[in-house]
């Protein structure tokens, strides 16, 4: 968790700083993604903003776990990095299926799909399973 923690707060306020912005009109034009006033796409935008606030909760969550020693960081720091790899592989499919390959875009989701790549295989491993009888 020593550089997970790291991960977990640039993803997780920087969730917190793109719905903000986004509520708030903030971006400027030239970086908006292609149709970006097409009642659809804002719709497809928008539909993320549960996911990627329950992503910041979980990622939150669990570095506040893991300062009070308490072990359940771990299947919370699972279930955000699930979620944080669903949330860029979705918005990458997205981006493919338009044929828009605008790197402002594309780089942002592909840190979203690649970070947690690293850091699921250990915390899988390190799990204690639990037979119920």
């Amino acid at each position: 968790m020593k550089r997970l923690k790291y991960f977990f707060l640039v993803t997780d306020i920087g969730f917190i700083f793109y719905w903000a912005i986004t509520l708030l009109h903030v971006i400027p034009e030239q970086l908006l993604f292609k149709d970006y006033t097409n009642p659809i796409l804002v719709s497809w935008n928008w539909s993320f903003l549960p996911l990627d606030l329950f992503i910041s909760l979980t990622g939150l969550v669990s570095v506040y776990l893991y300062l009070k020693r308490n072990n359940g960081w771990k299947v919370i720091s699972l279930i955000s990095l699930t979620l944080t790899f669903c949330s860029g592989l979705q918005a990458i499919a997205f981006w493919v299926l338009q044929k828009d390959f605008d790197p402002a875009w594309w780089i942002p989701n592909l840190y979203l799909l690649i970070y947690p790549l690293f850091f699921i295989k250990g915390l899988v491993k390190n799990l204690t399973y639990v037979e119920y009888h």
